[in-house]
């Protein structure tokens, strides 16, 4: 069940309907477990039963972990614990990926190959098997208490507006908002009522809205001109061609991916559920440190809290931070994909933060400098930064490595050719350019202005001509075969 359907929107005031008139506050919480559990069924079917898996495996593990008294065997559990999680993410995601390259070595040798296995991806697998290692990690490190109630924790694991792409949850972060009262880490017993409040609801609309406007009719519409790039015989492909499609895709997949997580935060915001920001204008970032601030942050703190500072972050010397960065980089790069275009993309970003903290401890003097913080200094930076990233996304859009050199030599090395592929894509693609144009616009205003929270506080009757114009955009741009959300691949 995809969020740009019309069946989500039944489901959804199905489930808003239901929970304002269940009246015991465990039934909300078990009616939102079965709903989470039924949404999952219909968009993966049997593979419902490795979500049940993850859930069981560490909610039990999490509690032994916790009453344990000897150090040595809550390492051990927690070793179980990330063996059957990674174990279970590396076979569905990566066993075929390994088979591939075995048998590219086996040709060279004469030896037959080996079968390829039939797999199917489970849609969100990456997320909620990294939001259960979260919680055994932080229960392990004594940040948390377990939860003492299975379906307080399956809710956490399932819970439908972020279950298949994110953002990834914290169980810190969570399990508190289902209980009245917190002290620390520690949650109290008294469950909290789930209610539907009016502001709730007014911002919840709005960030659903949004998500929709992103999705149907920016991502969905830059897509085409995408796909036309990219379908061209990469010999044809000139400079001009290669950055309008590392630009156009660029935009689609953070219109995407970020259209999506705010359908994802409207629908728990309307639920009475607070879920993480997941975007803070990353194209107006200055830096590429800058950059993972802004961009995938639930992903970014994830690697930071439970990759980068066990590795020794930059404790330990500056060579060992840079080689940090790299190799957290390269895993985050493995973590979208069993493919070596996400390997490079990965590398590509990793180098790029290493050289930013190579130049930074190089040159301390930077940090402060006048020109770097006034309006043509950031501008200069936003600039520079953009151009690398966009450049990454090069890499994360072209799988074959032929391809992908060629087109990078040309982002890089620019030919300053004008002949009749770029005029023919420009001519068949004029309504996605112009949609380009509109996103940075757009996305120029958000990083000036606070859109939600405007949107939000302006009179009753411009927040519903607001929807009005956004619903009629989408709608009249809908197709009736939507199109998957990219990041269902990971």
């Amino acid at each position: 069940m995809l969020f740009n359907t019309p069946e989500f929107v039944v489901f959804f005031i199905a489930v808003i309907t239901v929970i304002s008139c269940l009246k015991f506050r465990k039934f909300q919480h078990l009616f939102l477990v079965g709903a989470s559990y039924f949404f999952f069924y219909i968009s993966n079917n049997f593979l419902i039963s490795l979500l049940i898996y993850s859930t069981l495996l560490d909610f039990y593990l999490g509690k032994a972990i916790y009453n344990s008294k000897n150090q040595k065997n809550k390492k051990i559990l927690l070793m179980i614990s990330l063996a059957g999680n990674l174990g279970l993410l590396g076979f569905f995601k990566y066993a075929n990926f390994m088979i591939d390259e075995i048998n590219k070595i086996t040709q060279t040798l004469g030896i037959s190959n080996i079968d390829y296995l039939e797999i199917i991806l489970p849609i969100g697998i990456s997320f909620y098997t990294f939001q259960t290692i979260s919680y055994t990690v932080d229960i392990y490190r004594g940040k948390l208490t377990p939860s003492e109630s299975f379906w307080e924790f399956a809710l956490f694991v399932s819970f439908f507006p972020q279950l298949v792409a994110g953002p990834i949850l914290r169980a810190s972060h969570f399990l508190p908002q289902l209980r009245e009262k917190i002290s620390d880490t520690n949650i109290s017993k008294k469950l909290r009522s789930i209610n539907i409040h009016h502001t709730a609801l007014r911002l919840g609309v709005t960030l659903m809205a949004m998500g929709f406007f992103k999705k149907i009719f920016l991502a969905d519409n830059i897509a085409p001109l995408v796909d036309g790039i990219f379908s061209i015989p990469y010999e044809l492909l000139g400079s001009f061609l290669v950055v309008l499609g590392a630009i156009a895709f660029g935009v689609q997949i953070y219109c995407d991916f970020s259209g999506y997580t705010d359908i994802a935060i409207g629908a728990a915001t309307i639920l009475g559920f607070n879920i993480p920001a997941n975007f803070n204008k990353p194209y107006f970032a200055t830096s590429p440190i800058d950059f993972w601030r802004r961009w995938h942050i639930s992903l970014s703190t994830w690697l930071r809290d439970y990759l980068y500072i066990p590795l020794g972050g930059n404790k330990k010397g500056n060579l060992r931070t840079y080689s940090n960065l790299i190799t957290v980089m390269l895993l985050g790069g493995l973590w979208h994909g069993a493919s070596w275009n996400f390997v490079i993309w990965g590398l590509m970003h990793g180098a790029f933060l290493a050289i930013q903290k190579i130049m930074s401890n190089s040159f301390p003097s930077l940090k402060n400098n006048s020109f770097l913080h006034s309006r043509p200094g950031k501008i200069i930076t936003i600039i520079g930064t953009q151009y690398l990233i966009f450049m990454t996304w090069l890499a994360f859009r072209v799988e074959d490595f032929e391809t992908l050199s060629y087109v990078l030599y040309k982002y890089v090395i620019w030919d300053f050719v004008v002949d009749s592929t770029l005029f023919l894509v420009i001519s068949q693609h004029k309504i996605p350019i112009i949609l380009i144009l509109g996103f940075f616009i757009l996305h120029y205003i958000s990083y000036k202005r606070n859109l939600v929270k405007l949107l939000t506080e302006i009179k009753s009757v411009y927040w519903i001509g607001f929807l009005i114009i956004v619903m009629t955009a989408v709608f009249f741009f809908y197709d009736t075969m939507p199109e998957q959300f990219i990041y269902f691949r990971f």
